[in-house]
C-alpha cells in the first residue's frame, strides 16, 4: 500500500498548525522592569569567523589550569578578559562526505548551519537556515534591524569544488534553506542602514491595519499539529513546511512587537519613560570610518559598528566574516603570501609561522571588539556580560583539511547564562550540539536541532 496521501488545501490549512507561543519577553529584557528596578538588558548574539583553521598546538591551552595564567600564543591578545571567554576542545565540524573533494566550499557554509548541502541540487543554493537567522526570526522583530550581516572582502569566490554553487564559499547565513543572506563590507553603507534609513524600511510606507489584519489571519491558520504532520512528509516537502513555519515565526515576532511598541508609544504619551537604557549606561561609541588600507584599521571599524549597534539595539543578531578562501593576504604583518597557500605548509617553519601570525592577527581583531564591549557599562555590568560572542573557523587544520577539533572562542555571559572563566578540553559534541546550545543560552527557543545536532553541551551552561 502506498504511504502517500493527498489532501484538500482546506484540510491542511485547518490541520497544519503549530503552536507556536508568543516571545517570552521577560527573558530577553523586554518586559517592563518592577518598580524601583533597573531594565534588564537583552541578550545579543554575535558570530566572527576565519578560514583554513589554526595551528593547534599555538592555539589549545596546555592544559585547564593554565588557560587564564599562561594562554597560548594565539589567544595572547584576549589575555584581559579570558574570564569572560570559554574555549571548548571537542567540537567536531559535518562530516562532508559525499564532497570529501569541497572542503572549502563547505567549511564556512557549513559552519553556522552544521548541515551539508543537498547532494542532489549541487549548482543550487539547498543547505538550511543558520543559527544567526533563527535567532534573528525570535528576536529580530524588536529592533529596527533583524540581523546585521558583514565581511571584510567581497563574496565573489568561485572554485566549482564538487560541482557546489559559488555562494558556498562566501555565505555563512542563510535565511532559508535556499537563501543565502548578503553580507555588506562598506563601513559606511553599515553606517547608513544602521541610522539613516527611514522607520518605514526606506519605501516611505508604513503598516495598514489591513495589513496587520491579515498578519494576524495567517497565524490564526496556522494551528497546532505541524510536527506530527511533518513526520509524514517526504523530505523535500519537510523542507517547505520548516520554511514556511520559520516564516510564520517572522510574522509572530513582528505582531508581538507591534503590540510591544504601541504600548511604549502609550506610555510615552502618558509621560512614563519606556527608554530600555539605564542611565548608568555608556553613552554610544563614535565610529570612524577609516582613511587607510591597513586591514586591522578595516576590521576594527567593521567591529565597532557591530558594537554600536548592539549598545543601541539596533540589532541583537550579527555575523561578521573575516575573510573568505583564497585571495586573502596579510601585507600588514610583513608578507604578502596568501592565506590557503600558507595552510599547506607541510610543516614547514616559515609557513608555520606566516599562519600563526595570520591566526593571532585575526584573533586580536575579535579581542578588540571583545574588550570594548567589556568596557561599556549596560545595566548592571557590562555589554559584553549580556552578549554570546563566538569565534571561529570551519576547519581545525588547514594543512589536512581535518576537522575533529574545531576552534572555536565563546566570549560573553549571555546575561548569566553562560559560564566562562574556563577551557574544557574533554568536550563530546558537534557543530550543531553548539549552535543549538548558544542560541539556549541566548534565549531562543528551538522546535528542532540545529543540522546534526543531538543535545545541548550542559558543561557550558551556568547552573544556578
Amino acid at each position: 500500500m502506498p504511504s502517500n496521501f493527498l489532501m484538500d488545501r482546506r484540510t491542511c490549512l485547518k490541520g497544519l498548525g503549530a503552536s507556536l507561543a508568543l516571545p517570552l519577553l521577560e527573558t530577553m529584557g523586554w518586559a517592563e522592569p518592577a518598580r524601583g528596578k533597573a531594565v534588564k538588558p537583552p541578550v545579543r548574539i554575535g558570530f566572527m569567523y576565519m578560514p583554513h583553521g589554526v595551528i593547534m598546538d599555538q592555539f589549545w591551552p596546555a592544559t585547564a589550569e593554565s588557560f587564564l595564567s599562561a594562554p597560548p600564543p594565539a589567544l595572547e591578545s584576549l589575555r584581559p578578559v579570558l574570564k569572560e571567554c570559554l574555549l571548548m576542545k571537542g567540537i567536531s565540524g559535518v562530516p562532508i562526505a559525499p564532497f570529501n573533494g569541497a572542503p572549502h566550499a563547505l567549511e564556512l557554509s557549513t559552519w553556522l548551519t552544521a548541515s551539508l548541502p543537498d547532494s542532489h541540487k549541487r549548482n543550487k543554493i539547498n543547505i538550511a537556515i543558520s543559527a544567526d537567522q533563527i535567532a534573528a526570526n525570535y528576536v529580530g522583530a524588536m529592533t529596527s534591524l533583524p540581523s546585521l550581516e558583514l565581511a571584510t572582502m567581497p563574496q565573489t569566490h568561485i572554485e566549482h569544488q564538487e560541482g557546489l554553487n559559488e555562494g558556498y564559499y562566501s555565505h555563512c547565513s542563510y535565511r532559508s534553506a535556499t537563501q543565502a543572506v548578503p553580507a555588506e563590507i562598506n563601513p559606511r553603507s553599515v553606517l547608513n542602514r544602521l541610522f539613516k534609513k527611514d522607520a518605514s524600511g526606506g519605501n516611505g510606507r508604513k503598516p495598514s491595519a489591513q495589513t496587520e489584519a491579515l498578519d494576524q489571519s495567517m497565524l490564526d491558520l496556522v494551528l497546532g499539529g505541524a510536527r506530527d504532520f511533518r513526520r509524514k512528509l517526504p523530505p523535500d516537502d519537510q523542507q517547505k513546511l520548516d520554511e514556511y513555519l520559520d516564516s510564520v515565526r517572522s510574522v509572530e515576532r513582528r505582531i508581538a512587537a507591534m503590540e510591544y511598541r504601541q504600548k511604549e508609544a502609550a506610555l510615552e504619551a502618558a509621560g512614563v519613560s519606556a527608554s530600555k537604557r539605564n542611565a548608568s549606561d555608556s553613552p554610544p561609541i563614535e565610529v570612524r570610518i577609516p582613511v587607510s588600507d591597513k586591514r586591522s584599521e578595516y576590521m576594527q571599524v567593521m567591529c565597532d559598528l557591530n558594537v554600536l549597534a548592539f549598545q543601541t539595539d539596533t540589532t541583537r543578531v550579527s555575523t561578521y566574516i573575516g575573510s573568505t578562501p583564497n585571495g586573502v593576504s596579510y601585507p600588514e604583518l610583513g608578507f604578502k603570501d596568501e592565506h590557503h597557500s600558507q595552510t599547506h605548509h607541510n610543516n614547514q617553519a616559515d609557513k608555520v609561522d606566516k599562519i600563526a601570525k595570520i591566526t593571532a592577527f585575526n584573533i586580536s581583531q575579535f579581542a578588540y571588539m571583545v574588550k570594548k564591549m567589556h568596557s561599556l557599562r549596560e545595566g548592571s555590568g557590562t555589554l559584553l556580560d549580556n552578549c554570546i560572542m563566538m569565534w571561529g573557523s570551519g576547519l581545525e587544520d588547514g594543512n589536512k583539511h581535518s576537522r575533529e577539533n574545531l576552534p572555536f572562542i565563546i566570549a560573553g555571559k549571555g546575561g548569566g547564562s553562560v559560564n566562562t572563566g574556563r577551557f574544557l578540553p574533554g568536550i563530546k559534541g558537534n557543530q550543531g550540539d553548539l549552535l543549538t546550545t548558544l542560541l539556549a543560552c541566548a534565549g531562543v527557543p528551538l522546535d528542532r536541532p540545529i543540522g546534526i545536532a543531538t543535545k545541548q553541551i550542559t558543561e557550558m551552561i551556568r547552573q544556578g
